[in-house]
């Protein structure tokens, strides 16, 4: 059979614009929640939020902001964020959602990708807060922001009345940047009736009607697409209670997500695959004192490769906690489709393939592998099923020229439906390289197998040894659980040392410091787990300092920077953070942000 599968048929949008729905939401009883680091909670139903977006539309128009202007954001998770997305969408505006400086020991890399962000989405404005705005200022002058850096408090003190600008379904509502992991981000530009497409379709995906039916928990950060559409616009959507924890906040105590489920019955909930990774090993029993997880339906596991082994663990982990291990549920999507393509069916769970990895590496061949206890074993890799094609979507698998493969053979991804991309924002080029026909080029290498999509890994991002194919994936996820190595901090390049007659496996490794063990036999015990579970030993490993590999906004490692910056010896730790070099940094800022007003007032 040829390796195409289509989503059952799409029903028409309730909707035209963003706006239409949440302006249904606010006739509901429900709305957002929260939650800080001492789990108390701010409570902003969706009749409010509206009430304020109409407020913040009138500050806006008053500014100077028109139709189809677009505004960046650059705020944490909170009301603030809120205030200023749909605030801007009722100015007719488009919302441009960028990540907050994170990780101040790369300041001057968040300047350089921030102020390249502005540039290219053309955005006239920045909204942003006390706290972060503080560090902004040098990015907004390199861009050359018209209206400068503003606080969204400040602006919608002064709003008053309810300004609605109507839109159409055709209409820009939003850029996004895609993740940055293989190339630079790109600015994604999605219509109302992309995003209303991609909501609708998963919502068909939600567990049976009833009052229950979508009751949220999220930690995601609302710049993501994952935090953003799967989660906040889908609360808005159905609509349903939302309850809200910052990135931050998750990473320092993960066990915050789960009781945060517990407490609000969440049946809803998405992260990838290492915050699941992350729960099994950090969070504790008495974390979870009373705690009941059976109301989690849908475990979302998306937004990066999935892991057989540590979902099995989050599974094996939790399921005394009322977590039913049919509940996790892998998806794929990605930026330029909106957010989802491919849902495994509710209550299938965790599908996988165990394949015999020479086969895929040498010639794409998906092969079951056969089990071998001898010392010449075929290495095993075990790739997860990511389900079939929502409402409204088609996914092939081609070999990169457009020819459509057959079943179990590695391929190109392409994927076509109405939540689709437009294009990339004022980049006709790049647009033209990745849609043709319709069909977008999402640069994933995958397979269908029995009606369903499995995904090997990024085209770009393939180690070449001795004329086969690796997914980088195959070396990194080999030391999950190795002491000595972090979780998830591990990086898998090809790279041609000087005089060798070809590439060879370098493996970047950031190394778990409260380990007891010296670094010489780690790159042993490194070494040795390779070869054990792949059958190829690394040529270099490099053992690196906590924080060192280059991440995208969504934490996402970023394979080829980390080869470019290990050619140019430039692989180091961030730069250590003190108070001095903070203060130091948002005096910098508020000079730049005071050298932008009088270029703009003098501009005019």
């Amino acid at each position: 059979m040829t390796a195409h599968l289509i989503g059952p048929p799409a029903k028409p949008s309730r909707f035209s614009t963003v706006m239409q729905m949440l302006d249904v939401a606010a006739a509901s009883s429900v709305g957002l929640s929260f939650v800080d680091s001492r789990e108390e909670r701010r409570e902003l139903p969706f009749s409010e939020l509206a009430h304020r977006a109409g407020r913040m539309g009138t500050a806006l128009a008053e500014l100077g902001i028109e139709p189809g202007d677009r505004v960046a954001l650059c705020l944490p998770t909170g009301v603030d964020f809120m205030d200023a997305f749909f605030g801007t969408l009722a100015a007719g505006a488009v919302p441009v959602p960028l990540y907050p400086p994170v990780r101040l020991g790369r300041l001057a890399e968040y300047h350089t990708r921030t102020a390249r962000m502005l540039e290219v989405s053309g955005a006239r404005l920045l909204l942003t807060d006390g706290r972060v705005g503080k560090l902004l200022g040098v990015a907004a002058l390199r861009a050359g922001v018209k209206l400068g850096c503003r606080e969204v408090a400040a602006l919608l003190e002064r709003g008053s009345g309810r300004t609605v600008r109507e839109r159409a379904a055709s209409d820009l509502a939003l850029i996004q940047f895609s993740s940055g992991s293989t190339v630079e981000p790109k600015p994604v530009a999605l219509s109302n009736a992309n995003l209303l497409a991609n909501v609708d379709a998963i919502d068909s995906f939600l567990p049976e009607d009833g009052p229950d039916r979508q009751r949220g928990a999220s930690w995601l950060p609302l710049y993501h697409d994952m935090g953003l559409i799967g989660c906040l616009l889908l609360a808005v959507g159905h609509p349903g209670p939302l309850t809200l924890i910052p990135p931050e906040l998750f990473l320092a105590k993960p066990a915050l997500w789960l009781r945060a489920i517990s407490r609000d019955r969440a049946t809803v909930s998405p992260a990838p695959n290492f915050a699941y990774g992350l729960c099994a090993k950090r969070v504790r029993d008495e974390d979870l004192a009373g705690c009941d997880l059976s109301s989690w339906r849908l475990a979302l596991n998306g937004a990066e490769p999935i892991a057989a082994e540590s979902a099995r663990a989050f599974i094996a982990r939790f399921s005394r906690f009322g977590l039913n291990p049919r509940a996790l549920t892998p998806v794929y999507g990605l930026s330029e489709a909106s957010l989802a393509v491919t849902f495994t069916p509710p209550g299938n769970g965790l599908c996988t393939s165990r394949l015999d990895a020479r086969a895929l590496a040498l010639r794409g061949e998906v092969r079951e592998a056969v089990v071998d206890v001898s010392a010449d074993a075929t290495p095993i890799r075990e790739i997860v099923s990511v389900g079939t094609p929502l409402p409204g979507m088609e996914v092939r698998i081609d070999n990169g020229q457009g020819a459509l493969l057959e079943e179990n053979i590695v391929g190109r991804v392409r994927v076509r439906g109405p939540s689709v991309m437009t294009g990339y924002f004022d980049n006709r080029d790049a647009s033209a390289r990745a849609l043709q026909d319709g069909w977008l080029d999402t640069g994933d290498l995958g397979f269908i197998r029995a009606g369903e999509l499995f995904i090997c890994g990024r085209a770009k991002e393939l180690v070449i040894l001795r004329g086969k194919n690796h997914a980088p994936q195959e070396f990194e996820e080999a030391l999950d659980g190795l002491p000595g190595v972090r979780a998830g901090c591990v990086i898998a390049v090809g790279h041609l040392p000087p005089g060798a007659d070809g590439e060879e496996l370098a493996l970047l490794v950031e190394r778990d410091s409260a380990a007891p063990i010296n670094d010489e036999m780690l790159r042993e015990q490194i070494s040795a787990r390779v070869v054990e579970r792949t059958q190829v030993k690394p040529g270099l490993i490099q053992l690196l300092a906590a924080g060192t590999l280059p991440r995208t906004s969504s934490g996402k490692l970023r394979r080829g920077e980390a080869l470019r910056q290990l050619l140019a010896e430039e692989l180091h730790a961030p730069d250590s953070v003190t108070m001095f070099g903070v203060a130091k940094e948002a005096a910098k800022s508020m000079a730049a942000n005071a050298a932008l007003r009088i270029k703009n007032v003098l501009g005019e």
